[in-house]
């Protein structure tokens, strides 16, 4: 078994390669999908939240991600205090993924947070996926995220510099999707695969 995080900056397109991870074999979990499961109604991080933000960051029944992502992103301390109360669980969810893997797993954690989160030492390969930031940048707007929320959720993250330090691979985002693809799928089979047949 490999434990493999695949990171990136908002829009470098590591969702991507999380999904050429998966189609080549790989167990794919998304930190992301994690997040929102572990804080939907009838959890005990959804109280937690609601205790802690108060009814403002409930809409309809249910948690206003929107809205409580504005404010986590304008104020560090929320964004400290919504982490210690999801990473816990974020994190006894992954690893009851990992214990249900087979012995010979790749198991890749798509997790944007890495190193904000100093969460390294729980992997054995590390992934980076970069793209220049106007690129990140203007494929977000693509997809109908406003320039300033970009921004703002950039600023909050690592750096592609701060990322590349801490990879054992890193892979540039900056053409189309199947140059992607080709970088993955090399790294795939010529560095992953081994690996993780090796651990056995």
């Amino acid at each position: 078994m490999l434990l493999v995080a695949l990171t990136g900056g908002i829009g470098s397109g590591k969702s991507l390669a999380g999904e050429f991870l998966e189609s080549l074999g790989a167990v794919v979990v998304d930190s992301d999908q994690l997040a929102r499961d572990v804080v939907e109604r009838g959890e005990p991080a959804f109280d937690e939240i609601v205790e802690r933000f108060g009814d403002a960051v409930i809409r309809d029944g249910q948690l206003d991600r929107p809205k409580l992502g504005e404010i986590i992103f304008s104020d560090p301390d929320a964004r400290r205090d919504l982490e210690a109360i999801t990473h816990p669980r974020i994190k006894a969810a992954f690893e009851q993924i990992v214990s249900e893997a087979k012995p010979d797993a790749v198991i890749v954690n798509q997790i944007p947070l890495l190193v904000e989160t100093a969460g390294m030492k729980r992997f054995e390969y590390i992934i980076s996926i970069s793209a220049p930031i106007e690129l990140r940048r203007e494929r977000c707007i693509a997809r109908g995220m406003k320039g300033y929320e970009f921004d703002k959720r950039a600023s909050a993250q690592a750096s592609d510099e701060e990322r590349a330090l801490v990879s054992d691979a890193v892979i540039v985002n900056d053409g189309d999707a199947d140059q992607l693809l080709r970088a993955v799928e090399e790294l795939w089979e010529g560095t992953l695969l081994p690996r993780a047949r090796a651990e056995k």
